[in-house]
């Protein structure tokens, strides 16, 4: 008896299959990530106020990346769901006209980032020259938003098509611009000049587009661009625009005020001092290098259940939820452990003092914890995604952003508890999170949905 091959673009649900997309995908969310520490590694060197600006500029830059994540998301589950259902010429139209929303969202980032930033900063800062330094950056950095979201489209492709591996052409010479020209541009080597804190902002742009050329180089050579008839359907498509947005702006939304609490958090930091800031800042980007396979797992689960939808199969979708959720819990809690035993070292990277270090250890072990509920928390919303149902999502996002906001108001300004006790908000916000999307998986309403 022989195997029927699985039909292009199509999934199946075993482990191997989740893990042949998800372990591509994990290593192209891991090198934004290696961007984000290298910037800090070099900026620490710079001492420990430019690192605590650069925890306020990445979380600022990070709100913007984040708005295109929710379009990315929300094509990635609609091209996914092309692919179970084998309408390949639906897939190009999706994605012109999302390159299109991705665009003109990038454009009107940066006009607001030039007109409102001032205030936003002139309001919300105590310290001027944190807010000098600060606004020169994000002014300068902004300028990558074109690049960022045009690169996300890819993944969106790549991903909703069962074709992850080729992510990592693209990651890769991002992230190999990215540690030359920040040694170059912060500190003058190689002849380049000296810019310091805004020459991690011209090395981060300039190594986006290097990524953006590669991965598009790829999708041409690799036939993938042929295949998928990219080039057939660029005129603009009002019903397919329409679909995306209905899909995606749930997302956006979602997105933003997800990563707007956050800002909030780090303004509460802010006024906790130097110090606490900028031990938030490295729990920032060493939460984000933990969370990688988490990440990927959801965004593996997105696609996946769109693409099985697609395929007609609704009644798996419950068995490969479960099954992506117990690799994910897997892959964090070896790293949690690794936390656990390694504090110093892995901290010494950012080349602080004892101070410091005896500061960050507790906050660490608080990470070390949400990175273990973020394993599960990141899943079922993804599979809340994944099934279309973006309103619930934002339903979701909406009350789980409540209760973390009640609680680092409460913790870091009306009791004004150590940082300790503010980071402990994101167990609240992945156990609710978590709770709430698998209550409503469970109840069986989202089967009906369909786009």
């Amino acid at each position: 008896m022989t195997l029927q091959a699985q039909p292009p673009y199509q999934v199946g649900t075993s482990r191997r299959d989740i893990l042949r997309m998800s372990l591509p995908i994990s290593l192209s969310i891991l090198v934004p990530q290696i961007n984000f520490i290298t910037n800090n590694i070099f900026l620490g060197g710079l001492g420990e106020q430019a690192l605590a600006a650069a925890g306020i500029t990445g979380v600022y830059y990070l709100f913007f990346a984040v708005l295109g994540n929710g379009l990315n998301n929300g094509m990635q589950a609609l091209i996914a769901r092309r692919a179970g259902e084998q309408r390949i010429e639906d897939i190009a139209r999706l994605f012109a006209q999302g390159l299109r929303l991705a665009l003109g969202f990038a454009f009107l980032g940066i006009l607001l980032t030039w007109t409102l930033a001032p205030w936003i900063l002139g309001h919300s800062l105590a310290s001027d020259e944190l807010r000098r330094t600060t606004l020169g950056f994000i002014r300068l950095r902004i300028f990558g938003l074109p690049l960022l979201y045009v690169y996300q489209m890819r993944n969106a492709l790549l991903v909703g098509t069962n074709q992850s591996k080729f992510l990592i052409y693209g990651t890769l010479a991002e992230a190999l611009v990215n540690i030359v020209l920040d040694f170059g541009l912060i500190y003058g080597h190689f002849g380049l000049p000296r810019m310091g804190f805004n020459g991690a902002a011209l090395a981060s742009i300039i190594a986006e587009g290097s990524g953006l050329f590669v991965v598009y180089a790829v999708i041409h050579f690799q036939g993938i661009g042929a295949r998928l008839q990219l080039m057939r359907h660029l005129r603009f498509d009002l019903d397919n625009t329409r679909l995306i947005l209905v899909q995606s702006l749930p997302l956006i939304v979602q997105y933003g005020i997800s990563i707007g609490s956050w800002v909030y958090f780090f303004i509460l930091v802010e006024h906790h001092g130097q110090r606490d800031l900028a031990v938030s800042n490295s729990m920032r980007n060493i939460f984000g290098i933990c969370g990688i396979f988490s990440w990927a797992f959801a965004s593996t689960t997105n696609a996946m259940v769109s693409n099985i939808i697609g395929q007609g199969k609704r009644d798996q979708v419950l068995f490969l939820v479960r099954r992506i959720v117990r690799l994910s819990l897997s892959f964090s809690l070896l790293i949690a452990i690794g936390i656990n035993v390694f504090p110093r070292l892995i901290l010494s990277i950012y080349g602080q003092d004892q101070a410091f270090v005896e500061t960050a250890i507790p906050v660490l072990r608080v990470v070390s914890i949400a990175v273990l509920l973020m394993s599960i928390g990141t899943i079922w919303p993804s599979a809340v995604t994944g099934s279309g149902n973006t309103r619930i999502n934002l339903a979701i996002e909406g009350v789980t952003i409540v209760i973390y906001c009640v609680y680092i108001y409460l913790t870091l300004w009306y009791y004004d508890l150590p940082i300790l006790y503010g980071w402990m908000s994101e167990w609240v916000y992945w156990a609710s999170s978590f709770l709430l999307s698998w209550t409503y998986m469970r109840s069986g309403r989202w089967g009906k949905r369909t786009f």
